[in-house]
């Protein structure tokens, strides 16, 4: 173990934390390939960014020494913030990478404190420094946030490789080895897992104590699952196969079965007759901000879908679902997301992993409803809110929001959280120019473009983080819409009595431009207590039956015109309406 290092790299979005990966494992000659071992997901190459951690382990030498660098990448979007903790937990030592055009942001604030809650090494490292931007005050706030000296922080280009030497030199200089006893029973934590249709269950860990060899029977503490190791591995520069991996190392193994959900992310692997090692970490629910359904196109690939689901689950904890029924749309799932681009990842994965095509429903988040006979009930699908009548008062989450930003922003911030039923609660001065602003805001007002649009009133100076709080009193309304006099479920959402009328008119006034007109008219409408709140109508074709009508008695078009309209009439009552599946999709972002 005194030659292993294990560590990762936090960073916020785009300031460069893959290309600090690459060169680092190019230097390394570990890789000659950009995209060999890294962001091997299409999703990934195509939206410029880490959606899962990888694990790669680099040999190096030093000072006559060969050691083991284990490099856990992390994502750096807000959205797969769980990636980034499993990382943490699994390491020694981290990178704080920090774009000096861009300075510290929210999120990177928030995956470091959890860093130094877990009392792993920071190497804080300044990138980008080609640009040739004045970075004192960048290099000011790096020592005020982790309260190290001028000689502690590195400066890099990722970009052009440099500074790459000095900072494998720190890695591994600064950062401890792990600890750990191979002579101890077996504890090991599980960083990541995936389904491989030929292999069956891949899974990743990190050794704390103990030994693994080949074909060990090992235990799940979660849920007591004895399963067998098989095909024991380390990923270098290319696979290599292990008989054994000791304690303070990373690895995976082979799992030969079709059962995949036995396996879960964070859980703790002991020998099998083993019943007083503990688990390394306890696992906590991870808490959705929003739910979707998610339905079949054909309802022959339901089956298709549980499954696709299933395997999407083993390869992100973070990801969550139940089964669900709409009578528009058949039977399905009920998904939970932690944010819009996990949300958007998870649809395109079905679509290109499992040839899928789905149909989504509006967001909800999940609401507190307590009943007049005192029972409490949660809920997240409108098809699922009780009578009116029924209810003694509702509450909806909420979440404390960290906006960084420049000073210069502070009233345009403050009015936008405002408006988004926000309330300020305090301000504090990272800086001489950055500040970081907080607000209690409703989980519902952050779900679509919130950062979007808090970006472009900051020109982009901005980032934010957010944790949940708790539940408090508020007035929610159930808005339904109809299509054709029919009401279609799927489209029905929960809202809060302020935003529930633009809402459902904003819905009404989409779908009026979205489905294609029939030879009947067609009326959308938005209900709230039954009430009609918001109308559109979508005009008929109008076929011209007097085109024929060469002079004549008038009466003879009016005639025509009267049978045209009767025959408008039944068409109405027994017209349908189908919806193009464009629709389901546009109506995810709406305000």
């Amino acid at each position: 173990m005194k030659y292993i290092r294990n560590f990762c790299i936090i960073a916020h979005i785009d300031h460069g934390k893959s290309t600090l990966a690459y060169q680092l494992l190019k230097y390394t000659k570990t890789i000659k390939n950009k995209n060999k071992l890294l962001d091997n997901m299409d999703l990934e190459k195509e939206k410029g960014i880490t959606i899962k951690n990888h694990i790669v382990q680099i040999k190096y030498k030093y000072k006559k020494n060969i050691y083991t660098l284990n490099l856990i990448d992390t994502p750096g979007h807000a959205d797969f913030s769980y990636e980034v903790y499993k990382s943490i937990l699994a390491c020694e030592g981290a990178i704080l990478l920090i774009d000096i055009s861009k300075n510290i942001q929210s999120q990177t604030i928030s995956n470091l404190n959890f860093a130094l809650e877990k009392k792993i090494y920071i190497i804080p490292v300044l990138n980008k420094i080609d640009l040739n931007i004045d970075y004192y005050n960048v290099k000011k706030d790096v020592k005020n946030l982790i309260k190290c000296n001028d000689k502690d922080i590195l400066h890099i280009s990722a970009k052009k490789g440099i500074g790459i030497k000095k900072l494998i030199k720190y890695i591994i200089e600064k950062i401890p080895c792990p600890k750990g006893n191979i002579n101890l029973p077996l504890q090991a934590l599980i960083i990541d897992s995936f389904y491989d249709d030929y292999k069956g269950v891949i899974i990743y860990f990190r050794i704390f104590n103990g030994i693994i060899k080949n074909n060990d029977k090992i235990k799940l503490l979660s849920n007591k699952k004895i399963i067998k190791v098989d095909k024991l591995g380390s990923l270098q520069k290319k696979i290599k196969t292990n008989n054994k991996i000791y304690a303070g190392n990373v690895g995976f193994f082979l799992y030969k079965t079709k059962n995949i959900d036995n396996i879960i992310i964070g859980d703790t692997i002991v020998y099998n007759n083993d019943i007083k090692t503990k688990k390394i970490v306890k696992l906590n629910n991870i808490k959705p901000i929003f739910y979707i359904g998610i339905y079949p196109i054909d309802n022959n690939d339901y089956n298709n879908l549980k499954i696709a689901i299933k395997k999407l689950k083993l390869n992100d904890f973070s990801f969550t679902y139940y089964k669900d029924f709409s009578n528009s749309f058949g039977f399905g799932f009920r998904c939970g997301f932690l944010g819009i681009l996990h949300f958007e990842i998870i649809k395109e994965r079905i679509f290109r992993e499992y040839k899928i095509i789905i149909i989504t429903t509006i967001p909800n988040v999940n609401y507190k409803i307590i009943l007049k006979n005192k029972k409490k009930i949660i809920i997240n699908n409108p098809l699922k809110f009780p009578n009116i009548n029924d209810i003694f008062y509702i509450k909806e989450p909420y979440v404390k929001i960290n906006i960084l930003t420049n000073s210069q922003y502070i009233g345009k911030i403050i009015s936008f959280c405002i408006n988004k039923r926000g309330f300020f609660k305090n301000q504090e001065y990272i800086s001489l120019s950055k500040i970081k602003l907080k607000f209690d805001i409703p989980y519902s007002e952050i779900i679509y473009d919130f950062n979007n649009k808090l970006k472009t009133i900051t020109k982009g100076f901005t980032s934010i983080n957010y944790n949940f709080i708790g539940y408090k009193k508020s007035n929610i309304v159930k808005v339904d819409i109809y299509i054709n006099n029919v009401i279609v479920d799927g489209f029905s959402f929960l809202s809060h009595i302020t935003n529930a009328f633009i809402k459902g008119k904003n819905i009404c006034k989409k779908l009026k431009n979205l489905i294609p007109k029939k030879q009947f008219e067609i009326p959308i409408q938005a209900y709230i207590y039954n009430k009609i709140v918001a109308r559109e109508t979508i005009s008929s074709f109008r076929k011209d039956v007097t085109s024929k009508c060469y002079g004549g008695d008038i009466s003879r078009k009016i005639k025509l015109l009267k049978k045209q309209k009767e025959g408008k009439k039944k068409m109405r009552k027994i017209g349908k309406v189908d919806l193009p599946q464009k629709i389901f999709l546009s109506l995810i972002n709406i305000e």
